[in-house]
């Protein structure tokens, strides 16, 4: 009796498992049925109802792109690699579809820090935190070795090694909170309508001296502040990747 108990509790937690396992199959059966629309709905249902994760949101992305949706496949590739920066797909797919869609690099206005944000944004943050530990324990080794050791060749090795080590331990602690404070702190968004014109005040442009610029769909933004009142509704202020910051009401964005 209490072995069938045990085996009916087991089957009933692993319903949900079983049920999105089985969602996921329909929705890629879908997909390649060229069923898009069927299968993003499933996606999405899958997403709502057993949580995200970075594969999903590639999926959906890809769906969207398959409706010649390019922004919304922007938004959920973007997704995907705040989840996980590592997520190869993802990251080709963004770029593949921010090319059909002509934007401009947005990540920075200097080609070293393009580089090295696109370098350290390919790792998770737990990736960089293990290399920083494992670096570490190498320094100490280093150290060890340079204090311990009587050869000669060997306490070179130690000091020169350990040096070596700890440049890099101090650059994996550094990428590791960048890449965490770029994952956790919920500030990129996405412009969704074909042209958004930003405004120098938090309301709409009374004149071509409060019109900022504009920006093109499917541009990467940073928010930096919120205002919201019953008369103009809720405005945020953004920053582009070049340091410009301008008004935009909040409908014409979409957080990451």
């Amino acid at each position: 009796m209490k072995q069938v108990i045990i085996t009916i509790i087991l089957a009933v937690l692993a319903l949900p498992l079983v049920a999105g396992n089985a969602n996921i199959d329909r929705a890629n059966q879908a997909y390649k049925q060229e069923l898009y629309n069927e299968a993003l709905k499933l996606y999405l249902q899958e997403a709502q109802q057993t949580g995200v994760s970075s594969d999903l949101y590639c999926n959906i992305g890809d769906t969207y792109y398959r409706l010649k949706d390019n922004v919304h496949a922007v938004l959920y590739y973007e997704r995907a690699l705040l989840l996980d920066p590592s997520n190869s797909d993802a990251r080709f797919n963004l770029e593949f579809v921010r090319g059909k869609m002509q934007l401009p690099d947005d990540a920075g206005d200097s080609w070293f820090s393009n580089w090295v944000d696109q370098t350290v944004s390919r790792l998770s943050s737990n990736t960089w935190a293990v290399i920083a530990i494992i670096t570490f324990l190498l320094l100490m080794a280093g150290v060890a070795a340079y204090l311990f050791m009587d050869n000669v060749l060997m306490r070179k090795v130690g000091f020169f090694g350990g040096g070596l080590m700890l440049v890099a331990c101090i650059l994996a602690n550094l990428a590791a909170f960048h890449v965490h404070d770029k994952a956790t702190s919920g500030n990129g968004a996405i412009i969704m309508p074909e042209t958004a014109t930003l405004s120098t005040a938090p309301r709409e442009p009374r004149g071509k001296e409060e019109e900022a610029f504009e920006l093109q769909q499917g541009t990467r933004v940073e928010i930096v502040d919120s205002i919201a009142d019953k008369a103009s509704g809720k405005w945020l202020q953004v920053a582009t990747a070049g340091g410009h910051k301008a008004w935009i009401n909040a409908k014409d964005i979409e957080v990451i």
